[in-house]
């Protein structure tokens, strides 16, 4: 039992693992690839995205093949295009390769869960759902500090290779102690429909996101085509959904009135934080020359307090409103946000980390408060595609934030450094100071402007993203009044 708990929870650990260790090694697969830090972020949103689009299905897919199966091919294509990240030598490649790997991740979180469930006898369910959750918050710890350790040490292609032993080692465990779990299969009709709907309208939103900035957006006919799908796409999927008779995603579970509010509220705060969480370690390495080891230590920062917290945060919401647990973790992640929009070029390690330190605090206070007022009045027998629906909007969310951070960090960079660049006079006089050649200074001259100008883009961005928080905590008002948890939501 504990030899197969520990390979389901290292399985879990690997995916959450994946979607953490390339933040910080975005500049080395830019500059290894000749591309833009911008475009490197497509790594992060392109496997997130794909991993969105296959949660929903997971029940599918368990029931037509078998839980066992599921995971066991899963993790076989994981690994394989793992591989394949690594020797991508395009963005082009590497971005469909992320896709695979997203794709073949996103069931392996609810399948392990699910495993571990069957694994344990009723008495021991606790045990089995604090193990998967162990990963699930160490994961972040993790990743960042093994992805700046292997970029800076390895070739960026190790962050991809490294999966292979976990891979090997997971499935030598689970091939071996599971067979007696397999679950019965059943013939199920696939909405092939609404799956299609549903990756055109994702897709298409996030390239409009990814590629909007550099094709100056809606003067490109190419944006706005993608735009005119994923608006279309995502009504036709929506009218679909609500009408065949066997959908891929059960809306109709949006009737209960915590789970519809709950849901712009995971989108809101989910964005905002990680956006955050990829562009901090870019500012940290492009304007501050961070190692990607330096800046993974100070993105692991989060991790340690975002452990101890979360068994605060279950205690809190079996004892007072839920309301109050999720409104005190975004007004610390407000604080946190507001701690970076005060960072200047002269700030020292321990500065930038206190705010990742703060901003752990909160992580576990919004998301389990979120998770649990969600299901609070969802039948037990809707809990699973509740689940997997507010799963799906939590992972395109951070997605998007991911986009439109990196991109309006660029965009108000290039005006605050024209805004910083009109306001200088006597330029020439004024570095005939330095002891340097005449090119030089002016280059010394151009790096301080360039480097204060990503600085006021960062704290622009972070204003918007505290924005973002404060109409999160009006939403979570719209939320219905509750205290403790209701029936299988603690699980899921």
């Amino acid at each position: 039992m504990w030899i197969a708990a520990v390979g389901l929870a290292l399985t879990n650990f690997l995916v959450i693992l994946d979607t953490t260790i390339t933040n910080v090694s975005v500049p080395h697969i830019a500059g290894g690839l000749a591309i833009s830090p911008a475009q490197g972020t497509w790594t992060i949103t392109s496997y997130a995205v794909a991993e969105a689009i296959t949660v929903p299905l997971s029940g599918w897919l368990a029931g037509r093949f078998g839980t066992l199966r599921t995971a066991i091919g899963a993790l076989l294509g994981f690994g394989l295009f793992s591989v394949l990240c690594g020797m991508a030598r395009t963005i082009e490649v590497l971005v469909l390769m992320r896709v695979l790997q997203g794709l073949c991740g996103g069931p392996l979180m609810p399948m392990t869960q699910t495993m571990l469930l069957r694994v344990f006898p009723r008495e021991k369910m606790g045990i089995a759902n604090a193990l998967w959750a162990a990963t699930a918050v160490s994961a972040p710890i993790f990743g960042p500090l093994a992805g700046g350790l292997i970029a800076d040490n390895l070739n960026w292609s190790w962050i991809f290779y490294i999966n292979l032993p976990m891979v090997g080692l997971t499935y030598l465990i689970i091939t071996s102690t599971m067979r007696a779990f397999e679950t019965p299969t059943r013939y199920e009709r696939i909405d092939l429909i609404g799956m299609a709907l549903l990756i055109a309208f994702a897709g298409s939103l996030q390239l409009v996101l990814d590629l909007g900035r550099e094709h100056d957006w809606f003067a490109s006919g190419m944006i706005v085509s993608f735009a005119a799908v994923a608006v279309i796409g995502f009504l036709a999927f929506v009218v679909w959904e609500l009408t065949d008779g066997h959908p891929a995603v059960d809306l109709t579970v949006l009737r209960h009135r915590s789970l519809a509010v709950a849901m712009p509220v995971m989108a809101v705060s989910y964005s905002a934080l990680f956006g955050m969480l990829v562009l901090v370690p870019l500012w940290l390495q492009s304007v501050q020359g961070y190692t990607a080891e330096a800046a993974g230590q100070v993105m692991a920062m989060q991790g340690f307090l975002g452990v101890l917290f979360a068994p605060i945060a279950a205690a809190m919401i079996q004892r007072i409103d839920i309301r109050f647990v999720i409104t005190l973790g975004m007004l610390i992640a407000i604080l946190s946000t507001l701690m970076r929009a005060g960072w200047t070029t002269d700030a020292g390690f321990w500065s930038f980390a206190a705010s990742q330190l703060v901003q752990g605090a909160s992580i576990p206070l919004i998301f389990i408060g979120v998770m649990t007022i969600a299901m609070i009045d969802v039948p037990p027998d809707e809990v699973a595609n509740a689940a997997g629906l507010l799963s799906f909007v939590r992972t395109v969310s951070g997605a998007a934030g991911a986009a439109v951070a990196t991109s309006a960090w660029e965009s108000s960079t290039r005006v605050s450094r024209s805004e910083l660049v009109g306001t200088l006079h006597d330029v020439g006089q004024a570095g005939a100071q330095v002891p340097l050649p005449g090119d030089a200074r002016l280059g010394l001259i151009e790096g301080l402007v360039d480097s204060q100008a990503a600085t006021l883009a960062s704290a622009a961005v972070y204003g918007w993203m505290i924005l973002a928080m404060a109409v999160g905590i009006g939403l979570v008002w719209l939320m219905p009044r509750a205290i403790g948890t209701a029936g299988p939501a603690p699980a899921h």
